[in-house]
């Protein structure tokens, strides 16, 4: 079986990486890590004619119609550039829940805007540390308006509209809602990834739509998440192979005792199990990509093996980067930050890895289980 992406597939890539390279540079990144700015308009509004958002998008709402491979070519160029855009936020978890659970109003007044970039979306499930749990959830609905506070919402700030979870008294303990956040209250938070904005969403009787069918939320919690950490992994996998390329290019042309640094051995085994880790994660995403196009039944531990092993080797990468460059790494001039900071926040912005170590385990549990007689 083979697993590589196709020649067609592979000239997308050169293509998204030409124009990344043009487009969003370390110095393009750092007007925004350094700037008031929450994310490059500019980048976005260029992908967008390129159609990347539409990717997956049927073409009866305005998308392309192509597969989730496209998709993962685009992710892990998007890693590697380390754009600041909310992609993510808005293809990944948006656009997923609309294909999964929405109605055909949802999806016929969002789907359109979403695939143009022209709406921005986001998720907004977690409101406290620790694991998400339907159990945990304090959000609630009554009839159409939503109370209720959500903290790290990713791009809330800039987002048009969010799917948010909510307690439910039937089914699988939680519902799903649509909520507009022109008017919603929100608080921009402090984080280690200030090229990625994430906002504290306050609910007060907003006005909601109910997304899929009454107590289903938890249900749809688990396909997107599934399904948005394949996605994820193929950035984490771009990130780290950037890394490991600027430590590579540093150790080249840095010199000691009259030699390049790559000469020697710390050096090399260094850079040696960077990519050892880097190929395990790659692996492990080709897996995945195959099961988010047409395998269900293998895509919670295709989704729990490419989350937690591209989330040891883009910070394992990242690390390794900094050490590398020795007591330069960790300056402000150099850019081994972004790809640091960035590993970093993908380790936990759906679950810690921990938690998906967990679904990981339970996954082959009941990929086990003997068939009844």
């Amino acid at each position: 079986m083979n697993f590589e992406f196709s020649q067609e597939q592979d000239l997308l890539r050169e293509q998204a990486r030409g124009f990344l390279d043009e487009n969003c540079s370390p110095s393009a990144v750092r007007k925004i890590l350094e700037g008031p700015e929450s994310y490059d308009a500019k980048l976005w509004q260029a992908i967008a004619k390129l159609g990347w958002m539409a990717t997956v998008v049927p073409e009866e709402f305005g998308g392309l119609g192509l597969s989730y491979y496209e998709l993962s070519v685009i992710a892990e160029e998007l890693g590697r550039a380390v754009a600041p855009i909310p992609f993510s936020s808005s293809v990944y978890l948006a656009t997923e829940a609309l294909l999964l659970a929405g109605n055909a109003s949802q999806r016929h007044e969002w789907l359109p805007k979403l695939a143009t970039g022209e709406a921005i979306g986001t998720f907004a499930f977690a409101e406290k540390a620790g694991r998400p749990s339907p159990t945990n959830l304090t959000t609630t609905a009554t009839g159409n308006s939503l109370s209720g506070t959500k903290i790290a919402v990713p791009d809330g700030d800039i987002a048009d509209f969010a799917i948010v979870v909510a307690r439910s008294d039937t089914g699988d303990g939680a519902s799903a809602y649509l909520v507009e956040l022109d008017e919603v209250a929100q608080e921009k938070l402090n984080g280690i990834d200030p090229t990625r904005s994430h906002v504290k969403l306050r609910f007060e009787k907003d006005k909601a739509e109910l997304v899929g069918s009454e107590g289903t939320g938890w249900n749809l919690v688990n396909q997107l998440l599934n399904r948005a950490a394949i996605l994820f992994a193929w950035e984490q996998v771009g990130g780290s192979q950037a890394a490991l390329e600027q430590a590579k290019e540093y150790a080249m042309g840095r010199y000691a005792f009259g030699r390049p640094i790559a000469g020697f051995q710390a050096i090399k085994h260094k850079l040696a199990n960077v990519y050892v880790k880097n190929s395990l994660a790659r692996s492990n995403c080709y897996f995945g990509a195959w099961a988010l196009a047409g395998d269900e039944s293998d895509l919670p531990l295709a989704a729990a093996t490419a989350r937690v092993s591209a989330s040891q080797a883009y910070y394992f990468a990242s690390k390794e980067n900094i050490q590398t460059h020795g007591g330069m790494g960790f300056t402000w001039e150099f850019d081994c930050q972004l790809y640091y900071r960035r590993a970093k926040l993908l380790s936990v912005n759906l679950g810690s890895e921990m938690w998906w170590q967990d679904r990981l385990i339970s996954a082959y549990e009941q990929r086990n289980q003997p068939v009844a007689a």
